[in-house]
């Protein structure tokens, strides 16, 4: 299975060799992301303070002034402004954020020369906060202000795993050219190998190949780190049992090694060939396999736990357990802080390996930060099956995807079998109208509405339109 499709992003070596007034119009165009905003030349030190936290504080990126409304202001004849905003991170900023700055030229609409300020931002292995102890966070395009009790859970995080960013047990001798390729075009950029380290953190400031550069890249990173690795087990039962009475079925205990794409690509094809199915009404209309556990959601489960695990706990792996009714994915390392497990989706997670985070978002595995969560909730309930259930262990994170239905036992039985298979049709296609409902379960149009009735007083589905008798309503599930 392929990773999803990469989304352009701005890059700073796409930047770097642009003409002027290509430069510009990346700037005034390219959507804010996770690792890109822009700001006015007459943006409040403060606020640009925020946004450098923010970005420091998460994967890093680059925050462009000099640019407003989709239009390249410029920055010259604004001397003593942008003295005072190169200071920012210096005089604003608790610890101080060491930072690369540059003014690069551009054209603006008009045709005239000016230039922009670029501040380049890599993932801090410090908190930092504003000196008016204001923190900030980088999550999708916006910035977003800590609690107190979320700063403090910030510093654990931060201060106790920066093992990402230390050098590793070897060299850039360790390093495959053909994996540095693969991310040279993705992200664009140009030069040698170790530029291409550079763009991404890979290297530490003297140029030392580090942790996650190793393993993003490097041949073989298990001969120098045995614990990451991906363990895959099936069980024929829902209980793993023990000794004689042990449930797990020949071959069904698989170590996948390599590269951290490498091991999230075998492990999408393993559990894809071992996840469990039951025969169900399909997206075309036809009984058949369908899978029990959304696959969306055991591949951000996987592409979680990969991306977010504590790699300096020696001795451990992440295992995917995969049982007939449910798969669980166990990853080393505890949330930070004060989090509840319980309550997953106030979960706001700090991504303990920004490195690999940004590197797994370039090749298309991950999404902006805090997403994962988000998603593999919204596929559960959409496949209408319970939330995610989270727990924690002295040294590590269980997610369950179980395939309970959100519906209890009582009114299930109430519905019947042939109503929670058009409820299920539903969830598969998106809105439909009667008669379409009807043909795909091949009966009468009389039939497919007397169950959606049914199913619509248990206010588990709703009919949209100007009236019951309005030809062109459909039939959907709330909330999916």
């Amino acid at each position: 299975m392929a990773a999803r499709e990469p989304t352009g992003k701005i890059d700073i070596d796409a930047l770097a060799v642009a003409e002027p007034r290509q430069r510009g119009v990346l700037l005034a165009g390219a959507p804010e992301t996770q690792w890109f905003e822009r700001k006015s030349v007459r943006v409040d030190a403060k606020r640009l303070a925020a946004a450098l936290i923010g970005m420091a504080n998460a994967e890093g990126g680059m925050v462009a002034v000099g640019v407003s409304e989709g239009r390249i202001e410029g920055i010259d004849g604004e001397t003593r402004k942008v003295n005072r905003l190169r200071r920012v991170p210096v005089d604003l900023i608790d610890p101080p954020l060491v930072l690369r700055v540059e003014e690069m030229p551009v054209e603006r609409s008009d045709h005239t020369q000016d230039h922009v300020l670029v501040f380049l931002v890599e993932p801090s292995r410090h908190a930092h906060q504003r000196t008016d102890e204001e923190a900030f966070i980088r999550a999708g395009d916006s910035t977003i202000t800590l609690s107190r009790t979320a700063w403090q859970e910030l510093v654990y995080d931060r201060e106790a795993d920066a093992y990402e960013a230390q050098p590793a047990p070897v060299g850039l001798e360790g390093v495959d050219s053909a994996r540095v390729d693969a991310l040279r075009k993705v992200i664009g950029a140009e030069g040698d190998d170790l530029h291409v380290l550079r763009a991404r953190s890979l290297v530490t400031p003297d140029d030392r190949l580090t942790v996650a550069g190793l393993l993003l890249v490097g041949v073989h990173p298990q001969r120098f780190l045995p614990q990451a690795l991906v363990r895959v087990l099936r069980y024929q039962a829902d209980e793993t049992g023990v000794g004689s009475r042990q449930t797990m079925v020949a071959d069904g205990d698989r170590r996948l090694e390599g590269t951290i794409p490498e091991m999230i690509e075998a492990a999408f094809s393993l559990v894809e060939e071992w996840a469990p199915r039951r025969r169900a009404l399909g997206v075309d209309g036809k009984f058949g396999p369908v899978d029990v556990i959304p696959r969306e959601a055991w591949m951000e489960a996987i592409v979680n736990a990969v991306i977010h695990r504590s790699y300096s706990m020696a001795g451990d792996h992440i295992r995917v357990s995969i049982f007939p009714h449910r798969i669980e994915v166990s990853s080393p390392g505890r949330f930070p802080g004060l989090v509840d497990p319980s309550r997953p989706l106030e979960i706001a997670r700090y991504a303990r390996n920004p490195r690999i985070a940004r590197v797994c978002s370039d090749l298309g595995f991950a999404q902006e930060l805090g997403e994962g969560i988000r998603r593999m909730v919204g596929q559960m309930r959409q496949a209408g099956l319970g939330d995610p259930v989270y727990r924690q262990t002295s040294t590590s994170v269980i997610v369950s995807l179980d395939a309970a239905s959100r519906i209890s036992t009582t009114v299930a039985d109430r519905l019947g079998r042939p109503a929670l298979d058009a409820m299920a049709l539903l969830r598969s296609t998106g809105p439909l109208g009667t008669a379409d409902i009807a043909d795909a379960m091949g009966v009468t149009r009389q039939t497919a509405l007397k169950r959606l009735k049914a199913l619509e007083a248990e206010g588990l589905v709703m009919r949209t339109g100007r009236s019951p008798r309005d030809p062109r309503s459909t039939w959907v599930i709330p909330g999916a």
